[in-house]
């Protein structure tokens, strides 16, 4: 690997042409970071105007999953490279055309492997020998029912093909076990039967370590992290991160140490979110996410250079730097309501917060739990920033137009 010889105008000839699978939030943030480096970005998803549409050069609707649309697509848009968004797309495409050439990003086998909590999983528990919480991985009720038992209560379900606690289920007693069968087989990314059933870990809190890799002057690879993200999770999905999480220099070593062998072993250029659990000294491998993550969306606010900003400069081969700015808070905008076009109301008193910014997604459709939006806050420490964050989030309302 080594750094784009340069960088063309869109819609001409000579452009860099980024496709893009996946168009939510992450996407949008990402589309605009690199268009400021005069990238082309093509925006595909499974339905219209999703934010990323909104911003990019040109915007495709198709079933990702489906390998006869994404193939022909790649064929038609002929991109320089790749970056997958979501979980949901038929990798084996990706797989078959980059032997062909084709550029994406970190690797197929990264998106192959992280798309699916049971490949990521054994990757870093069997092959690479990281801690992680106890696992078994079902097909069946019957299955399921012989994985809690073994690793105890309470367990947490979740189908392997999901994410922002989609179709994830918390086991307490033998009762909760069909339906939890039930959710993480139709609630997922993808409709399937393989689930994973996890045992509990006695932790502290949770991070996410975003990591890139790079490449430095020589055009060599290498690994740097962003300070630890803190976030509060409810039902699996991410509510408040805040930068930095304390956290003893012993397990900072450590976090980075796994995050470093997850991704040395995923390979390729680009950011990663690394999911962590820690206790005191101790840390367990979670997940890991080839691509800018949602608790990572406080980096707008705390970072010299986004999430957004060092994926984009990673994937062209350009200088990073992870520093942090100032300490800094998010807190998630729901929905709140099912509708579509809907309007939100309270900006100005959000907004009158101090060191507080606003990020509405543009999604087309609210629902109750839908994030619509973000509130960003910066402040003098980590606990005052939330509570900036919060108190902003709290004057957003979402009401059907």
């Amino acid at each position: 690997m080594k750094p784009l010889p340069r960088i063309g105008t869109p819609l001409t000839k000579g452009a860099i042409k980024v496709m893009l699978l996946g168009s939510g939030e992450l996407g949008k943030e990402l589309t605009i970071e690199l268009q400021r480096f005069g990238v082309e970005v093509v925006a595909v998803d499974r339905y219209a105007n999703a934010p990323a549409h909104q911003v990019a050069h040109s915007a495709h609707v198709i079933d990702m999953t489906d390998a006869v649309a994404l193939k022909s697509l790649i064929a038609s848009e002929k991109p320089t490279v790749v970056v997958p968004e979501i979980e949901a797309i038929a990798t084996q495409v990706l797989v078959e055309l980059e032997k062909d050439g084709l550029w994406v990003v970190p690797s197929a086998r990264a998106v192959y492997l992280t798309m699916n909590r049971e490949g990521i999983r054994r990757l870093a528990a069997e092959t690479l020998g990281l801690a992680t919480s106890p696992y078994r991985f079902a097909g069946s009720l019957a299955e399921l029912e012989t994985a809690v038992g073994e690793v105890g209560y309470p367990a947490f379900v979740k189908p392997v093909m999901s994410s922002s606690g989609k179709g994830q289920s918390k086991i307490t007693q033998a009762s909760d076990i069909a339906r939890a069968f039930e959710v993480a087989s139709t609630a997922g990314r993808v409709a399937t039967t393989r689930i994973i059933c996890e045992g509990a870990i006695d932790f502290d809190y949770e991070i996410t370590l975003l990591t890139v890799r790079s490449l430095d002057a020589s055009g060599a690879i290498v690994t740097s992290y962003c300070e630890p993200i803190g976030h509060l999770q409810i039902a699996g999905d991410y509510v408040e991160s805040w930068q930095p999480q304390a956290m003893p220099e012993g397990a900072l070593a450590k976090a980075r140490a796994i995050a470093k062998a997850i991704t040395g072993e995923l390979d390729g250029l680009g950011l990663f979110g690394v999911e962590l659990f820690v206790k005191g000294e101790d840390v367990w491998f979670s997940e890991v996410s080839p691509r800018p993550h949602d608790t990572g969306m406080v980096t707008m606010a705390s970072q010299r250079q986004s999430e957004f900003e060092l994926h984009a400069r990673a994937i062209l081969g350009l200088p990073v730097d992870t520093g942090l700015s100032s300490p800094a808070a998010s807190a998630v905008i729901y929905g709140g309501v099912a509708a579509k076009g809907v309007a939100f109301e309270g900006l100005p008193t959000a907004l009158a917060v101090p060191g507080t910014s606003i990020r509405l997604f543009g999604k087309p459709e609210a629902f109750a739990k839908r994030r619509m939006g973000v509130a960003l806050a910066f402040a003098a420490d980590v606990d005052l920033a939330r509570a900036r964050a919060r108190a902003a989030a709290a004057q957003v309302r979402v009401v059907a137009a």
